[in-house]
């Protein structure tokens, strides 16, 4: 991996986000940074995908939908009723374009931060999980268990992470994107499998050292 620059690429950062998303940002990019220690994931590119994650989550919707025109960015239907949905996708070519990111499993990583995907890479599966478990998360449903989960088994982490998500968006909370019920599905089969094997680490079971 190339060298980046951090400090200059947060105080560029900053400039685009409320203060809000900026402190998100940070504990998103902490939260990955620890999670690769303990994951044995490479730092600088969890540090990298943690801080550009939400890079265009700012960007006003109509020109979100304006830049995707403008850069061939496919559009899908739900995309289009709500194009706050486009921030990840859109997340790849701003950091691609505007902080001279080259590396694809980092651009991987924020493209699929908010769906989640089948057979997700080491990397993808850290700054999903960091996403939702940052310290200023404070409404999903068993924070503390899913925590302390997600520095033991990345999969069985993102089962539950996908359980709990779905299951608020079908209360009518959200649009569901089928690329989420798709890494749900897969990473329910992981997990039943799990169920029935031998030496699988339960929730309360030894964490990482």
């Amino acid at each position: 991996m190339k060298e980046y620059h951090f400090h200059k690429m947060e105080k560029k950062l900053k400039k685009y986000m409320d203060e809000d998303r900026f402190i998100h940002t940070q504990g998103v990019m902490y939260t990955a940074c620890a999670l690769a220690m303990c994951h044995n994931a490479d730092l600088a590119e969890a540090r990298l995908a943690g801080l550009l994650h939400d890079c265009a989550k700012c960007i006003p919707n109509p020109k979100k939908l304006k830049i995707c025109k403008r850069e061939n960015i496919p559009v899908t239907d739900s995309e289009l009723a709500s194009p706050y949905l486009l921030h990840a996708k859109l997340g790849v070519y701003i950091a691609r374009e505007k902080y001279d990111v080259t590396e694809r499993e980092v651009l991987q990583a924020i493209r699929y931060h908010t769906t989640g995907r089948p057979e997700m890479s080491l990397l993808e599966k850290i700054i999903y999980i960091a996403d939702y478990i940052e310290p200023g998360r404070d409404k999903a449903p068993n924070l503390p268990q899913v925590r302390r989960l997600a520095f033991q088994d990345l999969d069985e982490t993102m089962y539950v992470i996908l359980r709990d998500t779905l299951s608020y968006l079908e209360g009518g909370s959200g649009t569901i994107d089928r690329t989420t019920e798709k890494a749900y599905q897969y990473y329910k089969e992981i997990h039943e499998r799990k169920e029935t094997s031998d030496g699988y680490v339960k929730e309360n079971g030894k964490a990482c050292v």
